[in-house]
């Protein structure tokens, strides 16, 4: 099946302004989701001081949970329940109370004689645009995209993805990828046309539609691919983390199997700007965080990019990196971290950053350690030990209780 494109004549829209900083009084919600499920910690308005609540769904994996932000209290949390298989919880209170989806995503049923999908778990959340109130998206492993236009209820794929047979080789097989299996990730609403859409696959490229799913294009100019594999077959790119700017959508940062990357709109090239990083810490890595309201600044951490590909931090000494020149220049920010024999690393899912001014960062780590930074990243300490392994975090504005 062909794939229709279009140019991006879309994107000549007037930026959007940037977004406001949350305001001082605040407190932060941080939503951290683990192996054996989820914990929040919420902190005083000034963000010295934190509380931690949980555990929810203990003993399940909690892949990805996260703040409806149009209401300020709608929870989706995505869950493998054991021998129940994967689903999706909601909660309207806050995490008090949890309902499950009565139909979580699914992948259609093969017709008779061909070999069909089973979804082995939901991998990523999104609410979709502002003007489309109780949607979400989500990605799942194997790679597919779904919609809930009932908060979170009920699920249906959007067949011009999940259908369409010339993307299903993009996907490659359920065998091909990460090692904790190929999956969807980095589903992004364009702010400004709840139509506008793009997503990642690993393995599988960077894609982009202007119609809202029903046609998809391929976004993978200018980035590379493992050496010996041939960068012409889009099943080999793998793009681990891909976030639009808040304060300009029209910029995207990508962290790469194979480096970072930046993309202006309507450009299609990507540049690779982690080029400019240390050549002994180098641009491999997961997680990227783009600032919400400038568009030169964005923070990764690097991880081992060694062949065998440890996937620990370089010579166990962990930091956090950012460019404030759009990839120009990179700046090591480590202090309150390790400075040896610290061998975790940091999932794409598992660095955020909230809105307040200065803009405050968080990660958690393979260890089960959760770290935050008031300061933009300039001193760093853990506020949670001994979580089981941190899959993804997500900070909002603080729920009333």
């Amino acid at each position: 099946m062909a794939v229709k494109k279009k140019k991006p004549t879309a994107l000549k829209r007037k930026r959007p302004a940037a977004a406001r900083a949350q305001k001082s009084n605040q407190p932060v919600l941080v939503m951290v989701a683990t192996r054996k499920g989820a914990w929040f910690l919420r902190s005083d308005a000034a963000r010295k001081n934190w509380r931690i609540e949980g555990p929810h769904f203990l003993g399940n994996i909690i892949n990805h949970v996260v703040l409806d932000p149009r209401d300020g209290k709608t929870l989706l949390a995505a869950a493998s329940t054991g021998h129940l298989g994967p689903t999706l919880f909601r909660s309207t209170n806050g995490g008090r109370t949890w309902k499950e989806a009565s139909k979580p995503p699914a992948f259609a049923k093969a017709p008779e004689g061909e070999k069909g999908r089973s979804v082995n778990h939901t991998f990523w959340l999104v609410p979709c645009h502002a003007n489309e109130p109780n949607a979400w998206y989500a990605g799942t492993s194997p790679q597919g995209l779904f919609r809930s236009d009932d908060g979170g209820d009920t699920w249906h794929g959007v067949s011009g993805l999940n259908d369409n047979l010339e993307y299903r080789k993009y996907m490659g097989s359920e065998q091909d990828g990460t090692p904790d299996g190929p999956k969807m990730h980095s589903v992004i609403v364009d702010p400004r046309d709840p139509k506008h859409l793009y997503f990642g696959m690993s393995s599988g490229g960077v894609h982009e539609s202007l119609d809202g799913g029903k046609t998809w294009s391929p976004l993978v100019n200018g980035m590379e691919v493992v050496e010996g594999f041939d960068a012409s077959n889009i099943m080999f790119h793998d793009p681990h983390c891909v976030r639009m700017c808040p304060s300009n959508p029209d910029r995207l940062y990508q962290q790469n199997h194979c480096g970072i990357y930046r993309l202006d709109r309507p450009g299609t090239q990507w540049e690779r700007v982690g080029n400019n990083m240390p050549k002994a810490v180098g641009d491999v890595g997961f997680p990227m965080v783009v600032h919400p309201r400038d568009e030169d600044t964005a923070w990764v951490f690097p991880m081992d990019g060694q062949t065998v590909w440890p996937r620990t931090s370089p010579n166990g000494r962990p930091s956090t990196y950012v460019t404030k020149d759009a990839g120009m220049t990179w700046q090591r920010l480590d202090a309150g971290m390790p400075r040896e024999q610290a061998w975790w690393t940091v999932k794409r899912q598992a660095m955020t950053s909230d809105a307040k001014d200065p803009v405050g960062l968080y990660f958690g780590t393979t260890s089960g350690e959760l770290w935050a930074s008031r300061d933009e990243g300039k001193k760093w300490s853990c506020i949670a030990r001994h979580l089981p392994e941190i899959y993804a975090v997500e900070a909002a504005v603080a729920l009333e209780r």
